[in-house]
């Protein structure tokens, strides 16, 4: 896998940094998908040296499917990793006992979204009734279609749901075989107007613009690892909030991350990707008022309510069994300024 030769030539590289090798304590972490801008957010502290100055020997590798990482540190194979936090909750309610439990939040508000043509007549949720919709039915997106539906006074049924792979995702939806398609905006939007899609033909709505109080992407760790190495753990946060801090300012530096392990990317497409997550998914007005990475207890809880409206809880969680901010970096390093 090109990736992984990529993020061995990176440890490599970084092999000689101040911090002895003996000393380095071996993370292997899991991405929530396939690599593009986004994902410049964790391979930027590698490739900086930041993980390797924490005492830290970081192997990074990428999943084909939601779940993937969250049973990678499940069964202990990995250490850390990116999931879907209300995939996570719902898996954990079925699953009480895992060892996982989520400890940065990564993705304020979540990247869940349709993208719809308004040449075939769509420009608002409740024109989807009557249209075909797009979409991996297995994909973390499409497990908030119901919830999405619900709030927007949408009728499922009249809603046709064509199951389809990532890849024919966007060339489908341009070619007109659907109406709209669900997937993560910086992906999904991009990708549309990569195959030739007019802007002004396209319509995006963020699943969190139209009712969703729920939380995006989480840093995940392994329990029985965060009891046994909770110095590494902290580690690893401090130099992910570190490397954070710095995309944001500097997206452009960070795609090129992704460049070195994909010589088929353009710098244009994957960092006008990161662009959009750091506009709509990390910088929202919760971050700027109380800092990276934790959560609201108030709107987690509401969050939860919301999952109960479309899904069965056989124990109902509260926010402080959901989520841990144990591990947080310090808030006045989780500020934006």
């Amino acid at each position: 896998m090109a990736f992984r030769a990529a993020h061995v030539f990176a440890t490599a590289l970084f092999l000689s940094a101040a911090v002895p090798a003996a000393a380095q304590t071996a993370i292997k972490f899991a991405v929530d998908g396939p690599v593009g801008g986004p994902e410049a957010l964790f391979l930027l502290p590698l490739d900086k040296g930041y993980f390797k100055a924490e005492g830290l020997d970081v192997v990074i590798d990428d999943v084909v499917s939601t779940v993937d990482p969250i049973n990678r540190v499940v069964s202990g194979g990995y250490d850390l990793g990116l999931a879907d936090f209300n995939v996570l909750i719902r898996y954990r309610d079925q699953h009480p006992s895992v060892p996982i439990k989520p400890i940065f939040v990564v993705f304020n508000k979540p990247s869940y979204a349709i993208v719809a043509r308004r040449s075939r007549g769509i420009a608002q949720p409740k024109d989807l009734e009557g249209k075909k919709l797009g979409t991996p039915t297995a994909g973390s997106t499409f497990a908030e279609w119901p919830l999405f539906a619900k709030l927007n006074d949408i009728n499922p049924a009249k809603v046709i749901i064509e199951n389809i792979a990532i890849p024919v995702r966007a060339p489908m939806l341009a070619a007109g075989q659907i109406d709209a398609a669900l997937g993560a905006s910086f992906r999904l939007y991009v990708d549309l107007k990569e195959r030739g899609v007019p802007v002004d033909d396209i319509v995006l709505m963020p699943m969190a613009n139209y009712g969703l109080q729920l939380y995006g992407s989480v840093i995940v760790v392994n329990s029985k690892f965060a009891a046994d190495k909770p110095d590494a753990v902290r580690a690893f946060l401090d130099a992910f909030n570190r490397s954070l801090k710095e995309t944001i300012r500097r997206p452009a530096e960070a795609v090129d991350s992704i460049l070195k392990r994909d010589d088929t990317a353009r710098k244009d497409v994957e960092l006008e990707r990161l662009r959009i997550a750091i506009r709509e998914n990390i910088l929202t007005p919760e971050v700027m008022a109380d800092g990276l990475g934790s959560v609201d207890p108030a709107r987690l809880q509401r969050a939860i309510e919301q999952i109960a409206l479309v899904y069965a809880f056989k124990a109902k969680p509260n926010p402080d069994a959901v989520f841990d901010g144990s591990f947080l970096p310090p808030l006045a390093q989780r500020k934006i300024h």
